[in-house]
């Protein structure tokens, strides 16, 4: 059985690993008030990585805390969002009469996405696969993408477009739309591994890390970059999905066989089960019921007489009577 004090010392490593990450945020930019860029790129990935490792060791050490998930929030907004934009201004953003008002809205933006972030935590995914899809760029992602400008100019030098301050400005623009749209864009949390993948994703990880030591900044650009393509495919992943039930609870690597089929049933002309009609047809019928009965009393009957009917007129039938629905007997 662990003590007590290692049990509150294990607790205490997750939260720890928050503040670290914190500190690297705020890290960034007393290296950018000195000029040192690079340091303060390597300042937001040590806070990156702090970053996915502080939840993992919350939920593998089972200390998972109402204070931790606040702290992971405010790190992430000081060393995503408040640290990057600063960091931009000092570089490119100082000299222009916007820089400021363009920094302002990236970290409110932040502050934004990461709000959203915290009431869906506790709201019913709407879709079974909602977990495999964050909701607008995730913070340490937006980042990233947000530093492409700079990690251009770290590694080719001043350029003709991408170290323009309306050009930095402009592009921290639309990171700050990207994290506060309703893109569906895609989560690593829930990727598996089938294990005949595994040596080619290793040997990837190898080729990644000799690009990070070789050309650190081109890499982290094209990293970066190669996110932002992606997200056109992930809307068109989640669309799929939402339009094939089918597929719902299907592992990942078994959908393929699944458009394949869905392929070859619009090649031959088949339709595909009807699900949203069905269920819409019987909640029809149900609401039909419900307000109209069948009407055992014969009091429809009654008021059609007295609406100026012929009293041998055949009512129409009603309720259950229209629907084709015999009322069950009593006993």
């Amino acid at each position: 059985m662990p003590t007590p004090s290692y049990a509150a010392g294990v607790r205490l490593l997750p939260n720890a690993v928050t503040v670290l990450a914190l500190c690297s945020g705020l890290s960034a930019v007393y290296f950018a008030l000195g000029g040192r860029f690079e340091l303060s790129v390597a300042a937001v990935g040590a806070a990156a990585l702090c970053d996915a490792l502080d939840g993992r060791l919350a939920r593998l050490l089972d200390a998972s805390t109402r204070i931790g998930a606040e702290l992971d929030s405010l790190a992430d907004l000081v060393s995503f969002g408040v640290a990057p934009a600063l960091v931009l201004y000092i570089w490119a953003l100082e000299g222009n009469r916007f820089g400021w008002v363009m920094a302002l809205v990236f970290a409110v933006c932040m502050m934004l996405r990461l709000a959203r972030f915290n009431t869906l935590i506790d709201v019913e995914d709407e879709y079974p696969f909602s977990q495999e899809f964050f909701v607008g760029v995730p913070a340490p992602a937006a980042a990233l993408s947000a530093g492409i400008p700079l990690f251009l100019t770290l590694h080719f030098g001043p350029g003709f477009w991408w170290s323009s301050p309306v050009v930095v400005g402009l592009w921290a623009l639309v990171i700050a739309g990207l994290m506060v749209s309703r893109l569906p864009t895609l989560s690593f949390k829930t990727v598996r591994v089938p294990p005949r993948y595994i040596a080619p994703l290793l040997v990837l990880v190898g080729l990644a890390a000799a690009v990070l030591i070789t050309v650190p900044f081109l890499g982290l650009a094209i990293g970066a970059a190669v996110y932002l393509v992606l997200i056109p495919y992930t809307v068109h992943r989640h669309r799929w999905l939402a339009r094939h039930p089918e597929a719902w609870h299907v592992p990942g690597r078994e959908r393929r066989a699944v458009a394949r089929a869905a392929r070859s049933a619009r090649r031959l002309g088949l339709r595909s089960p009807m699900r949203h009609r069905v269920a819409g047809r019987a909640s029809a019928m149900a609401r039909a019921v419900r307000r109209f009965g069948d009407d055992p009393s014969g009091a429809l009957q009654r008021t059609r007489r007295v609406d100026g009917r012929a009293p041998g007129a055949v009512p129409q039938p009603r309720g259950r009577l229209r629907l084709g629905l015999r009322r069950a007997r009593r006993r």
